[in-house]
C-alpha cells in the first residue's frame, strides 16, 4: 500500500493553520508549510506563521528557514518538501501539506517541467511577430501545433504563448506532451487534497479581522526591522503589508488607508487563490460555515479520509 500524503489548502485566512493541527493529532501527522511567504525568518507576523501555541503541539517544518534577503523558488521548496516527506515517513507519521500557495502544491503533485529548449533569436523573433501582428497571430499558430496547450493560455498571454512555440519548433513536440512527462508524488503516494472554503463575505471579515490581529502582534515594528536590517530579497518584498505600510512609513498616506489598501490585496489575493484551486479537480470542497470551530472541520476530514 502507498503511504499517505494529506494536502490541506484553500485562501487565506480561511482557518487553515488550526484545523491542521487537530487534523495532525488525529492522524499522527507531522505539517510541512506550503506557504511561500511563510518560509521566510522575521517575517512572522506578516506572512501569519502559525504560533507558538500551535508549534508546540505539532511539529512544523518549512517555516521561517530562509533569510528574507535570499532568493527563494518552488524548485527550491520542492527539494526541501520531498526531503521532509522521507523523514516524516520514517517516522512512522503522516506528512500533512498546509498552506494556499498553488504553484508550491503543484511542483510537488506534478513535478517540474524540465525541458530546457531555448533559443533567444527565436524567441525573439515571435515576439516581434506578436508586436507586429498581436499575440491573437501566434495564438492562432499555436491552435494548430498544439491545441491541448492552447485550451489552457489566454489568447493575449503573449509570454507563455511565445514559450509555447518555442518548445513546438526546437523539440518537434507539443509542450503539452512534453508536460505530461514530469513526475510527481502522485505517482508514489496515495495523496489527498482538502480545500476549506468560505462565503466570500464571510472570509472577508475574517481577513480584516485577522489584519487587527496582526497589529496587535506588532505588525508595524516588524515590517520597520526588515526595512533597517538588510535589503529585502524581491519575493519576500511581495508579501501583502510590505509595500502598503512603506507608503505609510514615508508618508503618502496614513494608517487607516495602509490597512484599507492590505484588506483589498488579500481580498484579491484570496480570489486569485480559489481560481487555482477550482482548476484542480483532484481537490475534495470542504465548505465550512464562518462560526464553524475548527475541531469539527478536522473531524469532517478525518472521517473523509478514514
Amino acid at each position: 500500500m502507498k503511504e499517505k500524503i494529506i494536502f490541506l489548502t484553500g485562501p487565506t485566512a480561511a482557518g487553515k493553520s488550526e484545523v491542521a493541527v487537530r487534523l495532525a493529532r488525529k492522524i499522527n501527522a507531522e505539517i510541512i508549510s506550503c506557504d511561500s511567504m511563510q518560509i521566510y525568518k522575521g517575517m512572522e507576523v506578516v506572512s501569519s506563521q502559525p504560533g507558538t501555541r500551535l508549534r508546540k503541539i505539532i511539529t512544523h517544518h518549512l517555516l521561517g528557514i530562509v533569510p528574507f534577503s535570499k532568493e527563494y523558488n518552488a524548485a527550491a521548496y520542492r527539494r526541501g518538501a520531498l526531503k521532509k516527506i522521507e523523514q516524516i515517513i520514517k517516522k512512522g507519521k503522516t506528512p500533512l501539506f498546509v498552506g494556499g500557495t498553488g504553484l508550491y502544491m503543484s511542483v510537488l503533485l506534478d513535478g517540474i517541467f524540465r525541458v530546457k529548449a531555448q533559443d533567444p533569436l527565436l524567441r525573439q523573433r515571435l515576439y516581434r511577430q506578436a508586436e507586429d501582428s498581436g499575440s491573437s497571430f501566434l495564438y492562432e499558430r499555436l491552435l494548430k501545433v498544439d491545441p491541448a496547450a492552447a485550451a489552457k493560455i489566454h489568447p493575449n498571454d503573449t509570454r507563455r504563448i511565445v514559450r509555447a512555440l518555442e518548445v513546438f519548433e526546437i523539440t518537434g513536440k507539443p509542450i503539452s506532451l512534453l508536460q505530461k512527462q514530469r513526475k510527481g508524488i502522485t505517482d508514489k503516494y496515495d495523496v489527498r487534497i482538502f480545500c476549506l472554503n468560505i462565503e466570500r463575505d464571510k472570509l472577508h471579515q475574517r481577513i480584516a479581522e485577522r489584519l487587527d490581529g496582526m497589529f496587535k502582534r506588532g505588525l508595524i515594528a516588524e515590517v520597520k526591522r526588515l526595512f533597517s536590517r538588510q535589503r529585502l530579497g524581491k519575493t519576500a518584498a511581495a508579501a501583502i503589508g510590505i509595500k502598503e505600510l512603506n507608503g505609510y512609513f514615508k508618508g503618502a498616506y496614513d494608517l487607516s488607508e495602509a490597512k484599507r489598501r492590505m484588506i483589498r490585496n488579500t481580498c484579491l489575493y484570496a480570489k486569485r487563490q480559489l481560481t487555482w484551486f477550482r482548476k484542480d479537480k483532484r481537490i475534495e470542497w470542504i465548505e465550512i460555515g464562518g462560526s464553524e470551530k475548527p475541531t469539527a472541520i478536522a473531524n469532517r476530514i478525518f472521517k473523509e479520509i478514514s
